[in-house]
């Protein structure tokens, strides 16, 4: 049974927690989320570890691997952070040498991040985890894209109905 109750949505009878336990929020789907995120955290940190990277961190590098030299905001949008976050993220990026920021020479006020060599390094590097995580997610590779276009699709959902409620 689905249920929304004070603004939660709770999954109820639908499904049964893996662990036999039950716990106050284990039928919260925005827990279930929000928990699911903490354990790829932990499987994700003593990788990163060795990089000298946080998740985030992490993240910023993928995304300047993809395309080199975007800006802050375009950056931002593609991490969905604000740049309130993002710029001391970058700025440690920049400190610990896998970055640089160059201000755009058509517009000073805009900002562009490039990888380093190290940058790109730790992206070659990092990019090679992902294979290491399948045995500890311990679904099927159809699952998993199943899975990632369900929470793509959720997230999508989620971003649009907070920016109609303003």
């Amino acid at each position: 049974m689905l249920a929304i109750i004070s603004r939660a949505i709770y999954i109820g009878a639908m499904t049964s927690p893996a662990s036999g336990a039950s716990g106050p929020l284990d039928d919260m789907l925005c827990f279930a989320v929000y928990a699911a995120g903490h354990a790829f955290n932990r499987v994700y940190k003593p990788l990163l570890d060795r990089l000298g990277l946080t998740y985030p961190q992490y993240l910023v590098i993928l995304a300047l691997r993809h395309t080199d030299g975007q800006t802050v905001g375009a950056l931002g949008e593609h991490l969905f952070l604000e740049s309130n976050t993002l710029t001391p993220l970058i700025k440690r990026l920049e400190a610990a040498g896998f970055v640089r920021r160059q201000r755009d020479t058509a517009d000073e006020r805009v900002v562009r991040v490039h990888l380093t060599d190290k940058g790109r390094a730790a992206g070659k590097e990092a990019s090679c985890l992902s294979p290491e995580l399948f045995d500890a997610i311990g679904l099927p590779v159809g699952e998993i894209a199943a899975l990632q276009q369900r929470l793509t699709t959720l997230g999508d959902n989620l971003r649009r109905s907070a920016e109609e409620r303003g």
